[in-house]
């Protein structure tokens, strides 16, 4: 058998004297299909950063093959070295490399090459490294996360990309649809080990199960033992010293051997703090049409959701999944067409972006709103350490700052503090992004036990497959069509799952001119055009929006007094006058923000 490409053997390593890998191992053959799966903060990402030779372990052996090629993506890569993004992915190239795949691989992403990425956002700077990382067609591809920022379209480009490749394949990601059409193989990391089987992630959560129930029942058998033990070594006959010396030292090895065991990690306890049950009629929409300078957005659109309900919003990036999400919410008025919103209604959002969380917060802070240190959960208070517990933080990181949190633990305090609010009616905006596979599942699990009504943008297949009761799909134009069931079940009323803009296929990529396999492409996604003074303005404008709330409340808290007109009739006047003034400056500012929110979603 012809040795591994790449092999890490016993590999160890230590955080902050906590240890993160003891003795976890990998090994990457031609034509492997790996994917690297456990809990946030396991060690997987670490891992990989081992595999590619930029970070060290502590101990541990790292053998990688002389004269083969490896090529690494970073869930947060660096461009800040570089003039162009044709610079950034060009430079990964070598003898030998085609010149011109770069080109057409940011092409397909949707980039041209000559942006600066010192104005990118993340989710360019993302596709710019995937471009680089996939230009070179090495011999190892290690990916972190590579379906971040990206959207349907572009996720089933990327898949179809990887299977066309000779590359072996390491890959993380909480995509359980991509695992699944792409492994071959799994290594789970946990609890600082791994473990492999030479099957696809489709087999992995069986596995996982047997694994822990043979667990649980090898400890069982050491506590039976141990007990037995102690047993003899209070009744038993005295035999030869030697003898009992012997057994008193096997006694202390096994309650070691118990003591030092780590049991499988705990898992998120998530429960939604339910509101009184809202009317059956939830949204109806008739009609509602919406544009942007001159683009059509929505057109004459229709749907009626009823308590229970549990709808998908899907759609390439750009073709305004969040400005259908806020007219059916109430938070944008159409330009035509109406939406009633049905009785008794309170709602809470997920916001995918993380940007409600302020990163010099503390958890405990964010999570109690900066009042004391208990949470209200609906008519019951907890203490925020307990309240941490059930969403997997330790006691240590209650006055840890939000900022320096992972991905995940961002995605675990959006949850915590969504799920603490009163709702009938979940808006949830991509929630699975960051999220493990396990809370992934109690999230599905609480949807399903939710009774009150979801509305849920996501470019996630399997989850979707799991929770949607119908799919809100668009059809290109600003037409957009309800399908009922989850994604799977629209893909086949439809014939075709969701496809880029079509106003985007205009101008395709340019396929390589270098020889090589043929590859079939799919339009990627529109780079942004936001300007800097755009980029900023996106900023500042909820602060300046907020600001004239502030404003306009104190007006009419003024205004409140009944006797006002009769008293100071000027005054009066005045304040009316600048009610108004302040609340069209307030829908203006409002306008444009949503604007530029709308150009931002095709990043």
């Amino acid at each position: 058998m012809a040795p591994p490409l790449l092999h890490l053997r016993d590999i160890h390593l230590t955080f902050g004297g906590t240890p993160l890998l003891t003795g976890a191992e990998i090994a990457v053959s031609e034509g492997d299909r790996l994917c690297l799966v456990g809990r946030n903060g396991s060690g997987k990402s670490t891992l990989l950063k081992i595999a590619a030779g930029m970070v060290e372990a502590d101990s541990g052996e790292r053998f990688f093959q002389p004269g083969r090629t490896l090529r690494y993506l970073p869930q947060e890569p660096d461009l800040s070295a570089y003039a162009t993004t044709l610079d950034y992915v060009n430079e990964g190239l070598t003898a030998g490399d085609d010149p011109y795949r770069g080109q057409y691989l940011l092409d397909v992403l949707g980039l041209s090459g000559t942006e600066d990425p010192k104005s990118l956002s993340g989710g360019e700077a993302r596709r710019a490294a995937l471009a680089r990382t996939l230009a070179p067609e090495p011999d190892i591809l290690l990916l972190d996360e590579p379906t971040n920022h990206l959207d349907l379209p572009a996720i089933e480009w990327l898949e179809s990309e990887l299977k066309s490749l000779k590359s072996a394949l390491v890959l993380i990601s909480h995509d359980r649809r991509f695992l699944e059409n792409l492994s071959r193989a799994t290594v789970w990391i946990d609890r600082g080990q791994s473990r492999r089987l030479d099957k696809g992630f489709a087999h992995f959560e069986a596995w996982r199960d047997e694994v822990f129930e043979q667990e649980e029942i090898d400890q069982q058998k050491l506590a039976q033992k141990i007990k037995r033990e102690e047993h003899w070594m209070t009744y038993g006959v005295t035999a030869r010293r030697k003898r009992n010396m012997r057994r008193v030292r096997e006694l202390a090895d096994l309650r070691k051997q118990k003591r030092e065991h780590r049991g499988p990690q705990g898992t998120a306890k998530l429960s939604a703090t339910e509101a009184e049950v809202s009317g059956k009629l939830v949204i109806e929409a008739k009609g509602i049409s919406k544009a942007f300078v001159g683009r059509t957005i929505v057109k004459d659109f229709s749907t009626r959701i009823q308590r229970g309900d549990r709808v998908g919003l899907v759609g390439a990036n750009g073709a305004g999944k969040t400005t259908l999400l806020k007219m059916l919410t109430g938070e944008l008025g159409p330009d035509s067409g109406s939406v009633r919103l049905g009785t008794n209604l309170e709602m809470v959002t997920l916001d995918q972006k993380r940007e409600m969380l302020d990163p010099n917060d503390t958890l405990a802070s964010v999570l109690t709103g900066g009042r004391g240190d208990t949470v209200v959960i609906g008519e019951e208070t907890k203490h925020v350490m307990s309240y941490m517990k059930d969403f997997l933080f330790s006691p240590e990181q209650a006055r840890t700052p939000v900022g320096v949190l992972s991905g995940g633990e961002r995605a675990r305090v959006m949850l915590a503090r969504a799920l603490a609010n009163k709702s009938n009616l979940m808006v949830l905006d991509e929630p699975t992004n960051d999220l493990d596979l396990e809370t992934l599942d109690l999230l599905q699990e609480l949807l399903a036990d939710y009774q009150g009504t979801a509305l849920i943008v996501s470019h996630d297949r399997d989850f979707l497959d799991r929770v949607a009761s119908s799919v809100i799909v668009s059809e290109g134009n600003g037409i957009w069509q309800e399908y009922a069931g989850g994604y799977s079940d629209m893909v086949a009323q439809r014939g075709e799952g969701v496809t880029a803009r079509a106003n985007e296929k205009a101008a395709p990529a340019k396929k390589p001119k270098a020889s090589g396999p043929a590859v079939t492409v799919a339009p990627g996604p529109r780079k942004s055009k936001l300007s800097f003074t755009q980029q900023h303005l996106l900023k500042t404008l909820p602060d300046t929006i907020a600001g004239l709330e502030q404003k306009l409340a104190k007006l009419q808290s003024d205004m409140a007094d009944p006797d006002l007109y009769s008293k100071n009739p000027d005054r009066f006047a005045k304040l009316t006058a600048k009610i108004t003034e302040l609340t069209e400056e307030k829908d203006k500012a409002e306008e444009q923000w949503l604007e530029l929110e709308m150009l931002n979603e095709e990043t």
